[in-house]
């Protein structure tokens, strides 16, 4: 088995009409066109307590996130980039609805997740999922791969055993894994291996929505491209949106069409990658860009 291999996506479950990875339609499941704005973060705020200096001094908060909006289009890779502490990765988790935004409004395809009702809210998670950094420590060392891979499925659909794995099969065909990897355990596999697997993972509820945090940060340099090559595929061909958090510009570069730079808690700049990257308008993006002199910016 190797990192470098593919194979293609066959069309399965979804009804027509719809975006799903495994699919290949352009419309969504309301109808609406293929790079309309499937997600909306909408003037988002996010206040962390502190503890106390005293007893008698008041409480301080830190503003991890000031006012954010920002629109996803369908069928596109958005890359969030900032240094650390710039809000990047609060802002992944109030995507994923890990934790509620202080104030402001998170819509996928135009529903807020933060007003739904829980039960409302894990229907929805079949319509969003999340890459995490750590292709070693996101994976159950103790259940085999087929299990880990139809674990979210499982959690959302009823489903026997054997379609459980029939699905966790297709699922790593279509990351460019062998199938005698079913049966395999995490620590069988390479950084790279593993962090298709987690792709595969957050596929196999045929998402709109994918959201990548750091997650090609923990690989080598030519293991990285074969995942972001990976995910652009699946993104050009299929429809499957990506939210991209990175603090590597080049890395942003080689997989999203659009990016958003933040600095402090907020958007700074953000607009197609060729012309933030190419002739940035912000100081801050200007700084980023000069601590990577060599990188291609896409024509």
């Amino acid at each position: 088995m190797t990192d470098a291999g593919q194979s293609p996506i066959s069309p399965q479950g979804r009804s027509q009409g719809e975006i799903g990875p495994l699919g290949g339609q352009r419309t969504t499941r309301s109808g609406q066109a293929w790079g309309h704005h499937l997600l909306e973060i909408c003037n988002v705020t996010r206040d962390y307590a502190l503890p106390r200096e005293s007893l008698l001094a008041p409480p301080a908060v830190l503003q991890a996130l000031k006012g954010v909006s920002l629109q996803v289009s369908a069928g596109r890779s958005m890359g969030i980039v900032g240094e650390s502490g710039s809000g990047k990765s609060t802002l992944a988790r109030l995507v994923m609805a890990l934790e509620r935004p202080t104030s402001g409004q998170v819509l996928l395809e135009g529903r807020d997740l933060h007003a739904l009702a829980p039960a409302e809210l894990r229907r929805a998670r079949r319509d969003f999922q999340m890459v995490f950094q750590d292709p070693y420590g996101s994976l159950d060392p103790r259940r085999p791969i087929w299990r880990t891979v139809a674990e979210p499925a499982a959690a959302l659909e009823r489903a026997s055993r054997a379609q459980q794995r029939e699905r966790a099969a297709a699922m790593l065909t279509a990351v460019g894994l062998r199938l005698d990897a079913l049966d395999k355990y995490p620590h069988e596999f390479s950084g790279g291996q593993r962090q298709r697997i987690a792709i595969a993972r957050a596929l196999i509820t045929q998402p709109r929505l994918i959201v990548a945090d750091e997650a090609v940060s923990a690989l080598d340099v030519s293991v990285q491209a074969q995942v972001l090559n990976l995910m652009a595929d699946l993104r050009d061909a299929h429809g499957v949106t990506f939210l991209f958090i990175s603090h590597d510009l080049a890395v942003v570069s080689h997989l999203c069409q659009d990016v958003a730079v933040m600095q402090g808690g907020r958007i700074v700049e953000h607009g197609p990658v060729r012309q933030v990257l190419g002739a940035p308008s912000h100081p801050y993006t200007r700084t980023l860009l000069a601590a990577v002199p060599e990188m291609v910016v896409p024509a």
